[in-house]
C-alpha cells in the first residue's frame, strides 16, 4: 500500500501555446478564453484536469487502482454501480441507499480511481455514492501578458452535403459530377493566438489527502503528468504546446519535537502566495513589446525568500523528494 500523503504543497507551472487554441471558449465560437478586461489569456482548470487525466490514462493503461472515473464519452453511473456492487453486494434503489452503503461505495472508487482521489467528484447520481473533496485544487491558468485571439479564413477542399434523396456512392458520385466545382469547396476557419505564456497555480491539501488516500505516489504521478500533459495530446487546432517549468513549495515544519513538526509539515509553514508572488517571478525581457517565444521571458528564483519550515522542488527533477 502507498505511503499517506505528509507533507501541504502549493505548486506552480509555466506553459506556453504558439499558433494554437490554448482553450476554446463554446460560448463564443470556440475562440480562445480571454479576460474581456485585460485581455489576458485564460486556460479552465478543467482543461488541465483533463489533460492530467488523459496521461495517467495513458502511461498507467487505465487499470484499477489509477483507472480514470471521468473518461471521454462514458456514463459515471455506471462506475458508481460497479462500486456498490463491489462494496455493498447489490446495487440498491436510487433514493434509498444507506449511509454504510454510500460510505462503502465512496471508498471504493477512492481506492480504485485516480482522478476521485486527486480532484474529488461527484458521485450522488445513479445509485448515489456520495461527494469527495480532492486534495488537488487548481486555478485558472492565465497568460503573464495580454494574448491576440486571431480568427483565421481557411479553404476547405472538398464538402459534406447531406443530397436528399440520393443515399448510395452512387447517386452521391453522380450529384457530385453534376455541381460546379466551386460549389465543392467551402470556407473553414480556425481560432488561434501567435504566442502566449501562461502561469498556473495548484495546491495540495495533507488532510484532504487522507481522507481520498491519495499518496506520495499519487502525487509523484500528478507532477509527471503535468510535466508532460501536452505532450500527447497534440493536434493542428493546438499548435505547439509545452510545459516550461513546474516549481513545487514543501511544507516540512520546523519543530524539534517530531510530532509537532508532522503537524506543522500538514497545516504548512508559509502563506500560499509566498510561492507564487515572492519566491518564482517571470518577467518579459527589456525591449520586447510582442512575446513570441518562452526565450522572451526570464525566470527568476529568489531563494532568501523561500520560508522556513519549506523546501522548494524543480520538477520533475525532484521527483524523488515528494512524500
Amino acid at each position: 500500500m502507498s505511503t499517506p500523503l505528509l507533507h501541504r504543497y502549493e505548486f506552480l507551472f509555466l506553459f506556453d501555446c504558439e499558433n494554437g487554441n490554448p482553450n476554446g471558449d463554446p460560448d463564443a465560437g470556440n475562440s480562445p478564453r480571454i479576460d474581456p478586461q485585460d485581455m489576458h489569456g485564460l486556460v479552465s482548470d478543467v482543461a488541465i484536469k483533463r489533460r492530467v487525466r488523459n496521461f495517467v490514462q495513458i502511461a498507467r493503461g487505465n487499470v484499477m487502482p489509477n483507472a480514470i472515473f471521468v473518461e471521454h464519452a462514458s456514463n459515471m453511473n455506471t462506475k458508481i454501480a460497479k462500486a456498490h456492487e463491489e462494496a455493498n453486494g447489490e446495487v440498491p434503489e436510487a433514493k434509498k441507499t444507506t449511509k454504510p452503503q454510500v460510505e462503502g461505495a465512496r471508498n471504493w472508487l477512492c481506492r480504485n480511481f485516480y482522478d476521485v482521489r486527486a480532484f474529488g467528484a461527484v458521485m450522488s447520481t445513479g445509485a448515489n455514492a456520495g461527494q469527495v473533496r480532492g486534495p488537488i485544487q487548481l486555478t485558472f491558468a492565465r497568460s503573464l501578458d495580454p494574448i491576440l485571439p486571431m480568427d483565421i479564413s481557411i479553404t476547405r477542399m472538398a464538402v459534406a452535403e447531406d443530397v436528399p434523396k440520393r443515399r448510395s456512392s452512387a447517386d452521391l458520385k453522380a450529384w457530385e459530377a453534376e455541381q460546379p466545382e466551386d460549389q465543392l469547396r467551402t470556407m473553414g476557419r480556425k481560432q488561434l493566438i501567435p504566442y502566449g505564456l501562461f502561469l498556473g497555480k495548484g495546491f495540495v491539501s495533507a488532510h484532504l489527502a487522507l481522507q481520498t488516500g491519495f499518496s506520495g505516489d499519487d502525487l509523484r504521478l500528478l507532477f509527471e503528468s503535468i510535466s508532460s500533459m501536452y505532450e500527447h495530446d497534440r493536434s493542428a487546432s493546438k499548435g505547439m504546446m509545452a510545459v516550461r517549468e513546474l516549481f513545487a513549495l514543501k511544507h516540512v515544519g520546523t519543530d524539534s519535537n517530531l510530532e509537532q513538526r508532522a503537524a506543522q509539515a500538514k497545516l504548512g509553514c508559509a502563506p500560499a502566495q509566498v510561492l507564487f508572488e515572492q519566491i518564482v517571478s517571470v518577467k518579459l525581457n527589456d525591449g520586447i513589446v510582442a512575446p513570441r517565444k518562452y526565450a522572451d521571458y526570464t525566470v527568476t528564483i529568489d531563494e532568501s525568500k523561500i520560508p522556513k519550515g519549506t523546501e522548494l522542488l524543480r520538477l520533475p527533477a525532484d521527483l524523488g523528494k515528494i512524500a
